[in-house]
Order: structure tokens, then sequence, then C-alpha cells
């Protein structure tokens, strides 16, 4: 069976891979899709991101398909970046750019008011336009300075105080474990069984 997951960040393919390896489903990505044209993410939640993508993939692919819009809420931003945290620093789209900026915008805030969370919704929507939404987050700290080489984003200064850790310095088991993709991910895993009638293979 083929779903098609709206995203070209390997990151993302690789934990839904991971979260799905013992389940008959092959997960397609951006990357094995001809002619693909971003489409303009101008929701104001997560949500509504996450359904722009899902259905363009849907409209392209015919294919069952998931799609993401996840990111940082800091505390002491009032949850900024949010929706915007892929672009913190402006176009374009760069990690390195973005977490100097997190740490700009930081650097007055002590450390026990730099709390965050990481928040995920995943949208999945069929051909038939069926649309289910799954959602997850986790808790942590805005760090002072990266830590790991593992991960993406902002995972070098998000610590997680379970484990003693920054999302950089997890493996990607453990980061499978608590994530906020990982968990709205197994949660959309008995909403895809009881579609496989609709998956084409």
């Amino acid at each position: 069976m083929k779903i098609i997951l709206a995203t070209q960040n390997q990151g993302k393919i690789k934990e839904l891979q991971e979260l799905l390896a013992d389940e008959t489903i092959d997960v397609l990505s951006l990357q094995d899709i001809e002619e693909w044209e971003d489409v303009e993410e101008n929701g104001v939640t997560f949500a509504d991101n996450a359904a722009l993508k899902a259905r363009a993939a849907v409209k392209k692919t015919g294919l069952i398909a998931l799609a993401d819009d996840s990111g940082l809420e800091v505390d002491a931003l009032n949850n900024a970046p949010g929706v915007y945290s892929a672009r913190f620093a402006g176009e374009p789209k760069d990690d390195e750019r973005n977490n100097d900026k997190l740490l700009q915008e930081l650097e007055s805030i002590p450390d026990g008011s730099r709390t965050a969370r990481f928040r995920c919704a995943l949208v999945v929507v069929t051909p038939e336009g069926e649309e289910f939404l799954t959602e997850g987050s986790v808790e942590g700290q805005i760090l002072r300075q990266r830590r790991g080489q593992k991960g993406f984003g902002y995972d070098p200064l998000f610590y997680v105080p379970e484990y003693a850790r920054t999302m950089a310095e997890l493996t990607l088991t453990e980061k499978n474990k608590l994530s906020h993709r990982a968990q709205a991910f197994r949660k959309v895993i008995p909403i895809l069984q009881a579609l496989k009638g609709h998956i084409i293979t």
C-alpha cells in the first residue's frame, strides 16, 4: 500500500518510515513527485497549513496524503515563532539563522523562564475528501547554546528534562518515543489501518 507524505524534509520522512516499519505501508514523499509546486502555507494554525499541503498532495497523486505542520512555541515570546517557525529568520528557510535569531530574542530571558514546546498537527486527506486530524506536543526548555548533532530545526536548542538531553542528542528511537511529530504519527496509524481499502497499491 502506498501513501504520500507531503514533505521533502528527510528527517520527517525517516521518522514516519521508522514508525510504520511494522506496517505494510509504503511511504512516498514529495521527492518522488515530478513538477511539485510548493503550497503557500498561509494558514493561521498548524492544522490549517497541514490540511493545505495534504489536499494538494491528494490532488496531485490520487493517493491518501499525510501532511504535518509543526513548530516551536516559546512562552516568553507569546508562543512565537509558532506557524512561522521554519521562516523565523526570513527567507530562504535556514535552520542555523532561525536558531541564531531565537537565541538573540531570548538573550535577556532567565533560564527558569525559557519554557517552550514543540507542537505538531498532522492531517490525513483521502481522495474521497475525508479528512482526519491528529496532534502531539512535547514540553521543554530553550538552552543558551546548541548541543547535539542529530535532528534538525530547533532540536539542538530544545532541552528535554525527562532525558536530560536536547532533541539533537537523542537517538531516532528515543526521539520517536516522545517527539510531538511521533505522537501525532502514532495516533494516525489506526486511521491508516482503517483506510487500507482506499489506498492505491
